[in-house]
């Protein structure tokens, strides 16, 4: 009797409602996520953000474990190679973002007949997306586990992680929260992509349509140049503090690294990667669609799949050398790793998404496998918080299973995985991210902001999703 008169007072009432109102999403959470993906999507290029999201995961797993001394990488060289090799999938992150948030731009300008991107649009649909989980996470990470940076000593670095630059110093690289670093890299992009795009449109401007897209590919190529050029340069100076430039105080060259270089590049070169396949597809889709281009990367698409799984392969094995030492015969290639590495694995993964691409429906539908594009939906939540759950069960639940088999506490973290960071990605997707998608949509409209890619076999639109 009362527990009845309790649940009909109106403060339970609300609660219950409440509590309904957020559970709602829950119940039908099969349909919701199926009803998130359908419209201005790629298909097969969800379930490559879900394989990228779940590499990164699976390093994390392995590389605390490793560091936990639960297994040994040498004892399994080959084996290890791959599974110490998942740190890469941010690379896959980054081509990603390339490819897609340039297609729009892409569209434009090799024709005419496309509108030129907003800016507005394009940077508030940015904000709305990368903004609201990070700065949830940030706020519940700081009070929960490190408060000091609530202390006036630390505003600067919070300063840092506020503006996406905590990528730039020492004191906030990879600080908080691991992957947050690669946030600042991804933010700084948007920034940049609707400039570089401007800049390209004025190279193009006087140039008849059928001429524009070499040049386009040509200065992608520079980029990466450039890119590789500020990767070597870059990271010689940030392991030198001591060296200068001639006429140039270290001051000043400290600042040109704060904005070009941070403490380990700025990606660019897979970015670039990105875009010139985005470059490529395009050209093939709307201006030649029974062109030599798009016949050759149809009839190549298998072979350039497992070309850039071979050197994935081989860039894993250089990887685990560069990391633990694991083959001996691949040392006299070291001084090249920090310089060549990135752009090694960008090559490796550009040319298998290029395969993906184009090649045929049955290597697409794996991609396209509704689980998978489930967690490419959730890919974001699940890359913020995936590690910060890890630690802790490393710091605070491990302890109390030093005494079982080695073996079975490195299943135990795999457990941890399934009951707690896969159910905080789904929550966190439902209650921070989606509400803000939803309103981006509303007030901005469905499109990317830009133009769509014709895809002419089939008669239809192929649109591009912007949730990385």
């Amino acid at each position: 009797m009362v527990l009845e008169v309790i649940g009909q007072s109106p403060p339970w009432r609300w609660l219950r409602a409440a509590a309904g109102r957020l559970l709602r999403p829950l119940r039908n959470l099969p349909g919701l996520l199926e009803s998130d993906l359908r419209g201005n999507t790629i298909p097969v290029l969800d379930g490559v953000r879900a394989l990228a999201c779940l590499a990164v995961l699976v390093f994390h797993v392995n590389w605390t474990t490793y560091h936990q001394h639960l297994w040994q990488p040498l004892h399994y060289p080959l084996v290890g190679s791959l599974l110490l090799v998942g740190s890469t999938g941010v690379t896959l992150f980054f081509i990603l973002s390339g490819f897609l948030l340039f297609l729009p731009y892409v569209g434009a300008l090799l024709s005419e007949e496309r509108p030129w991107p907003s800016g507005r649009r394009f940077y508030l649909r940015r904000a709305l997306r990368i903004w609201p989980a990070y700065y949830a996470s940030l706020f519940i990470l700081i009070t929960l586990w490190q408060p000091q940076y609530w202390q006036p000593a630390h505003w600067r670095e919070l300063l840092l992680f506020i503006t996406f630059f905590m990528d730039s110093t020492p004191e906030t690289f990879r600080q908080i929260n691991g992957p947050y670093w690669t946030l600042a890299i991804e933010w700084q992009f948007y920034l940049l992509l609707p400039l570089l795009a401007l800049g390209v449109s004025l190279l193009l401007r006087r140039l008849p349509q059928h001429r524009r897209f070499p040049l386009i590919c040509l200065t992608l190529a520079l980029v990466i140049v450039y890119a590789l050029l500020v990767r070597h340069w870059g990271g010689y100076y940030v392991h030198h503090p001591e060296a200068s430039l001639p006429l140039v105080p270290r001051t000043v060259l400290n600042v040109v690294l704060f904005f070009v270089y941070g403490m380990s590049g700025k990606f660019l070169e897979d970015f670039a990667i990105g875009m010139l396949i985005a470059a490529c597809y395009t050209y093939g889709r709307l201006i030649r669609p029974a062109g030599v281009l798009v016949r050759g990367l149809r009839r190549w698409s298998l072979a350039l799949w497992g070309l850039g799984l071979v050197l994935f392969v081989g860039m894993a094995i250089w990887h685990l050398n560069h990391d633990v030492g694991a083959f001996a015969w691949l040392d006299g290639f070291l001084p090249f790793y920090d310089t060549l590495s990135e752009l090694g694995f960008a090559l490796a993964y550009g040319s298998c998404l290029t395969g993906l691409l184009f090649g045929p429906s049955l290597l697409r539908s794996i991609f396209s496998w509704r689980y998978l594009r489930w967690l490419g939906l959730v890919s974001y939540s699940l890359y913020i918080w995936h590690l910060p759950l890890i630690t802790y069960f490393s710091v605070h639940i491990q302890p109390w299973l030093n005494g079982l088999n080695h073996w079975l506490i490195y299943g135990c973290y795999w457990l941890w995985v399934l009951v707690t960071v896969l159910p905080l990605a789904f929550l966190s997707y439902l209650l921070i991210e989606r509400p803000f998608l939803k309103l981006g949509q509303r007030r901005l409209g469905s499109g990317g902001g830009g133009g769509q890619v014709l895809a002419p076999r089939q008669g239809q639109e192929l649109t591009t999703s912007h949730r990385r």
